[in-house]
């Protein structure tokens, strides 16, 4: 099926916009765009999804553009997959990101490597909510992302904003690559921002500066970007200038940004919410001694989360999680360099 391009109504500026109404939005905006664009997952429909992300575009689309499933992730993203081989752009949400895992050797094997192999575009995006801080217990708190960061022909995009949700997923769904598109669950409803007119779209690959800083640099993506911004304020009362920066993709990073901001401050403290063995801190630090080994006063640091599965006890996942006071602190010692 080839696409056919609508022209959508110019969407006016919105103050107060969440993330869920960003990702709504952009979903809206390119299944009017672009016939080509469906949507499949469990629950989509009707109930609008289990987040209520989807909510809406059954009334719009109808059955043929939104299609709902059985709980089965891997026919899922193997119809995702088929769909795209015929000229459709599928938008495939997995209702909590842990199920993802289902399928692993689909995506992996054969959606990263088909281009590559035989030359076939995948135009497919999998959508889904991820992170913790909301007690979903060791089964709907995961952030699962490095397991495909490693994935050569995929791309990977964790956004901490609604507007950078809404022209990242947009640029997502116009990709001709496989893209896992990550949405943080805690950030669902509580951030809210204007979100800018027309069409609005932001390139993947490139990080964003959050805060302007000389003394130090934090590098983070998603919740973490939000965390580390309340550590900078407390951090500037001491003294202590921290520039933030937002990774928003994490396949492929922004090398650029990372080198520049570290030749700017010299000292680096990386902050995720995923697991400290593997993440992608130590491949942050393997770039910095490759390209500004020099430029740095001090070690680089990380404070990320443990290597355990996430707890459902609220008082271990606070514990098991980065947070302000854990980033302030790792942050004043390396100042101390």
């Amino acid at each position: 099926m080839a696409s056919h391009f609508a022209t959508p109504t110019a969407a006016p500026a919105q103050t107060g916009v969440t993330m869920v109404e960003a990702i709504r939005q952009a979903m809206m905006e390119e299944m009017q765009r672009d016939p080509a664009v469906v949507a499949i997952g469990e629950d989509i429909g009707a109930y609008g999804g289990a987040f209520k992300v989807t909510d809406g575009l059954l009334a719009k689309f109808g059955r043929e553009r939104v299609i709902e499933t059985p709980i089965a992730e891997t026919a899922i993203i193997g119809a995702a997959c088929g769909m795209s081989f015929l000229g459709l752009r599928p938008v495939a949400e997995m209702q909590f990101i842990d199920f993802i895992a289902c399928c692993f050797n689909q995506i992996t094997n054969f959606v990263a490597k088909s281009h590559y192999l035989w030359g076939a575009p995948v135009p497919i995006v999998v959508r889904g909510p991820s992170g913790g801080g909301v007690h979903g217990g060791p089964f709907h708190s995961a952030n699962p992302e490095m397991y495909f960061v490693h994935t050569p022909g995929l791309k990977v995009i964790y956004p901490s904003t609604p507007a950078d949700a809404k022209g990242l997923l947009k640029s997502a769904i116009r990709d001709n690559n496989p893209v896992l598109f990550f949405e943080h669950k805690y950030l669902y409803r509580r951030i809210k921002e204007e979100m800018p007119a027309g069409d609005h779209l932001v390139p993947i690959g490139k990080a964003a500066i959050r805060r302007e800083g000389r003394d130090l640099t934090i590098l983070s993506y998603a919740a973490m970007v939000h965390t580390s911004m309340e550590a900078a304020e407390q951090l500037a009362k001491e003294g202590i200038d921290v520039e933030v920066i937002d990774l928003r993709t994490l396949l492929p990073l922004d090398r650029d940004a990372i080198i520049t901001s570290v030749k700017k401050t010299n000292k680096l403290l990386v902050v995720h919410e995923d697991t400290k063995t593997g993440g992608i801190a130590g491949e942050i630090a393997a770039i910095v001694c490759e390209g500004a080994f020099e430029d740095l006063d001090g070690p680089i640091a990380r404070v990320t989360a443990i290597d355990t599965p996430v707890p459902y006890s609220p008082t271990l996942e606070e514990y098991f999680m980065p947070n302000t006071e854990k980033v302030v602190a790792a942050a004043r010692e390396l100042a101390k360099y």
